[in-house]
């Protein structure tokens, strides 16, 4: 696991070497072991390396036996043993045991096309000397992250941002599309960043650039694209059968992911996801598995109890520690950890249990991509309902409108009743984007200046991935929208900042392919029926947990804003979304800021997720844009 980063002259020009040691550095607490670079005829490669895998020879960046070919990856290839037989007998000769020397090799043999053969979360650069072309490329999921820059100068890529930001000339300008979409979803989608000068590369491409064509331009060309299978080629199986099935993937790639040579332990929530990495990690493990919790006071958030359950059950190293309100101190350090602004309140148990983690192990197993592929969310159970209800919730919408909001669950109804009503007569789409948004439309003109405006409805954003899935039934493109776009750029970039920020390594088993594909060709009546989610894989592994965990409900891994901002965070949210603080950073109506703040804490209504956006943000642009 490692930080990257580069630069490819595009004029002639030679690499600064001080510069590109500069970006590295910016990368550091994502490879705290080692540091490398490569330099050469016009481009640069650097990595910050997090030891894994062949502690002693893996250092980056690494050639193939003639050195024409370099490259770096951030990331792990877990069947790269398997690989490396293939090299072998093929003829190539291996310098390493290290996971990232077979992609020079791979290449040599198969070009761009290698990466179609990598079973692994990776983000890679690759330079070509003999035919002078800058390669990346970005696993299928987009399980860690990969921004471009390009200007009539140069191409440059990192891990992160902050390392971009560290160009000289670079201009730290707002683009306001990708303000707007912020706004609207909490995260700003890929290819969109925080700023007008910088791309994303998205999940499953491979970019190419031909230092010799010129002003070619980069081109983008998608390798994989995990979607559903049609609605006639679902798998027909008894439910019985593919229980028993996904089980055997689930452990097969539980064991893939704890291949390391050192310690790997399970960020445990409680959930049924971790709980059955736990199990499944402690099966395949001849030592204790350490496992790690948080939890908090305020008892409709704290999964602490669950968690001990399978930590007792299954005799893990188990590790745990309370969030409490005092975790405003962590808020200007996540500012910057998440250096674009990232408003999902669950980033900050995220970065407790990573810290926790960290203390122990650097690799971790997390749970991610469960809830998106077998169906754990609520709303998707709303989402079958809806074309029933449509008529009746019509008719309570007004009444369901003036439900109080002052309530400890006021969060939980405004999310669930509320937005069911709301959406329930529009279309599969936009009911969806209805549920998911923080500002509505209207929310967000009322808030804007009027020349901050951007031009892209964030809702378009959802619908051209909802158009690439036509002919799959309706609740599984309804999935593919989260699996494409929320999971990619909202709960990995949650895991991956929290977890690099502490140079802990989080694995997500979940979205290997051999449990991902598998999961994709099943029908929807074994993922959600009536109110019952994940209904497969709660049969799946209910042999390994308690019946607590198994017919347990979703609490999600997040905080009580709501009650938070009411409370100890107030004196803060006051302070950071001040009228004096709001004008002087100018994309916002102070007065609007403040009606919201002071409906808040009133309890006459719950602002609690629009009111962390705008605090989020304020923190970050001090951090990334005031402070220049």
């Amino acid at each position: 696991m490692c930080g990257v980063c580069g630069v490819l002259s595009l004029n002639g020009a030679s690499v600064d070497r001080a510069t590109l040691e500069n970006m590295n550095q910016a990368l550091l607490h994502r490879g705290p072991d080692s540091g490398g670079s490569f330099v050469h005829d016009g481009v640069g490669l650097a990595a910050r390396r997090l030891a894994i895998i062949d502690l002693e020879g893996g250092d980056q960046p690494i050639a193939n036996e003639d050195g024409t070919i370099h490259v770096v990856q951030n990331g792990e290839i877990y069947n790269y043993r398997e690989l490396r037989e293939e090299l072998e007998r093929s003829g190539h000769r291996l310098a390493t045991r290290s996971d990232t020397e077979v992609l020079v090799h791979l290449y040599e043999d198969h070009g761009p096309g290698f990466v179609e053969k990598l079973r692994g979360m990776f983000a890679i650069a690759l330079w070509d000397g003999r035919a002078r072309r800058l390669l990346l490329a970005r696993d299928r999921f987009g399980i860690k992250p990969l921004y471009y820059r390009l200007t009539p100068e140069s191409l440059s890529f990192a891990s992160e941002l902050k390392a971009l930001i560290r160009q000289p000339g670079f201009a730290r300008e707002i683009d306001p599309n990708a303000l707007e979409t912020y706004l609207a979803f909490s995260f700003i989608p890929a290819p969109l960043t925080i700023f007008r000068g910088v791309k994303k590369l998205p999940p499953g491409s491979v970019l190419t650039w031909n230092a010799d064509e010129g002003e070619g331009g980069a081109q983008i060309v998608s390798y994989a694209r995990p979607r559903p299978v049609r609605a006639g080629e679902v798998r027909t199986e008894t439910e019985e059968e593919l229980a028993e099935e996904l089980l055997a993937r689930l452990r097969d790639s539980v064991r893939a992911h704890l291949i390391a040579d050192v310690p790997v332990g399970v960020l445990l929530s409680g959930g049924i996801d971790s709980c059955t990495l736990a199990a499944l990690a402690s099966l395949e493990s001849a030592a204790p598995v350490m496992t790690f919790s948080i939890g908090f006071d305020e008892r409709r958030f704290d999964e602490r109890g669950r968690a001990r359950l399978v930590a007792q059950r299954y005799e893990t190293d188990h590790h745990e520690l309370v969030v409490r309100p005092d975790a405003v101190e962590l808020l200007p350090k996540l500012a910057e950890v998440y250096d674009e602004p990232f408003a999902d309140p669950s980033a900050i148990p995220t970065f407790i249990v990573s810290q926790l983690a960290r203390q122990h192990v650097k690799v971790a197993l997390s749970g991610e991509g469960g809830d998106e592929l077998f169906g754990g969310y609520d709303y998707y159970a709303g989402h079958l309902l809806a074309p029933r209800l449509s008529g009746l919730a019509w008719a309570v919408r007004p009444l369901v409108e003036r439900l109080p909001s002052s309530s400890a669950k006021a969060s939980t109804l405004d999310h669930k009743a509320k937005r069911f009503v709301r959406g329930a007569r529009l279309s599969p789409i936009e009911r969806h984007y209805v549920w998911k948004e923080v500002f509505s439309p209207e929310g967000r003109t009322e808030l804007f200046k009027e020349d901050r405006r951007g031009q892209l409805d964030p809702l378009e954003l959802l619908r051209s991935r909802y158009v690439e899935s036509e002919g799959s039934d309706e609740l599984s493109r309804i999935m593919d929208v989260d699996l494409g776009i929320f999971l990619v750029d909202d709960m990995l970039v949650k895991t991956d900042r929290a977890s690099m920020a502490n140079s802990l390594e989080a694995r997500v088993p979940f979205l290997d392919p051999v449990v991902s594909e598998f999961a994709l060709a099943l029908p929807t009546k074994h993922k959600v029926r009536h109110f019952k989610t994940k209904r497969l894989i709660r049969s799946a592994v209910a042999p390994l947990l308690p019946k607590e965990i198994i017919e347990g409900k979703k609490q999600g891994f997040s905080i009580p804003v709501a009650k938070w901002l009411r409370e100890e965070l107030q004196p803060l949210a006051r302070e950071v979304l001040s009228p004096e603080r709001i004008r002087r950073q100018g994309f916002f109506k102070p007065e609007t800021v403040t009606r919201m703040i002071d409906g808040h804490v009133s309890g006459r209504v719950d602002f609690s997720r629009q009111l962390w956006a705008l605090l989020i943000f304020s923190l970050w642009y001090d951090e990334y844009v005031e402070a220049t």
